[in-house]
């Protein structure tokens, strides 16, 4: 097996397992710190903590101006607005049912490249969008759900996320970026980052120093800023510059079920049956996305 399979192998479980835990841990967070504080903290720690692991192994921290420009508009896309109000809305929302909504992401690439690179949709694809909206309206038209304040609000303003962090996706594949992936993530998430705090003092939050929160919120942030941002994320760049979109936009197979799960057992969150099935219907959506092979019936009428 080659150093680049193993790195690839590595990148996916990364953002597999360990995104599907951020939700549950920034869930945690959020519900002492405000969100767009939180987010910043976390981001920025991060990217300051890579510049300095990466001037330790003597990797040059040089950038042009289009390659910051460039990462800064990655930051935005995933980071200030994808993630940040992702955070937010995790006030309003459980960490599994964000992660269930997000699951529909493969869906929202799809019909990006479409709009965008005119790429075709093949019919095995058609059958996923028609699953992936199925879906969706079975989680989000729970009443035990959207009758309760803000959740609403939350919903939409995930899938407003999901455009964003698409739309990056897309953006990262084939923009001039630092060629060196760690560094990469680095400026993506200081320029993020302070996009965030940006956002926090224009929405008056309360910041608070890092010795008065709670144990668990120590805790969560240290995970959220040494895996689910340095490790995680590197490998999210890596993967988006080593393979296809639509492969890397798989990690939403396995991240609503890392999620729903920790949130039940720490955050003693409901699974409701129409969520499950909801679950299901979404995830094998997200295979006939993903999945390269043909209808029977397409490959007949197509010889």
């Amino acid at each position: 097996m080659s150093r680049i399979t193993v790195l690839i192998i590595l990148a996916f479980f990364s953002i597999y397992v360990i995104w599907g835990s951020t939700y549950m841990l920034n869930k945690v967070a959020v519900n002492e710190l405000p969100p767009f504080m939180l987010a910043s903290v976390r981001f920025i720690s991060a990217g300051l903590l890579i510049f300095l692991i990466s001037k330790l192994m003597g990797i040059s921290l040089y950038i042009t101006r289009i390659q910051l420009l460039n990462s800064a508009i990655a930051g935005f896309l995933f980071l200030t607005f994808g993630n940040g109000t992702v955070v937010w809305a995790l006030k309003y929302v459980d960490s599994g049912f964000a992660a269930l909504e997000i699951s529909a992401q493969p869906l929202v690439v799809l019909i990006l490249m479409r709009v965008f690179q005119g790429k075709k949709i093949q019919p095995m694809s058609v059958i996923g969008v028609i699953l992936g909206v199925i879906g969706i309206y079975l989680l989000v038209a729970q009443k035990e759900l959207i009758s309760q304040e803000g959740t609403i609000l939350g919903m939409i303003m995930i899938f407003a996320c999901m455009i964003s962090w698409s739309y990056g996706s897309l953006f990262v594949a084939k923009a001039d970026l630092h060629s060196n992936f760690f560094v990469n993530t680095g400026y993506q998430m200081v320029t993020g980052g302070v996009m965030l705090i940006i956002a926090s003092l224009a929405f008056g939050e309360q910041w608070t120093s890092p010795f008065v929160w709670s144990s668990s919120v120590q805790i969560s942030m240290l995970l959220l800023i040494i895996f689910g941002s340095i490790v995680a994320f590197t490998a999210f760049n890596f993967l988006l510059r080593t393979v296809s979109p639509e492969k890397v936009a798989t990690s939403t197979y396995v991240n609503p079920i890392i999620a729903l799960f920790l949130g039940s057992y720490f955050l003693n969150e409901q699974i409701t049956k129409q969520s499950i099935i909801a679950a299901i219907v979404l995830l094998t959506g997200v295979f006939f996305i993903n999945t390269k092979k043909k209808l029977i019936l397409y490959s007949r009428f197509s010889k």
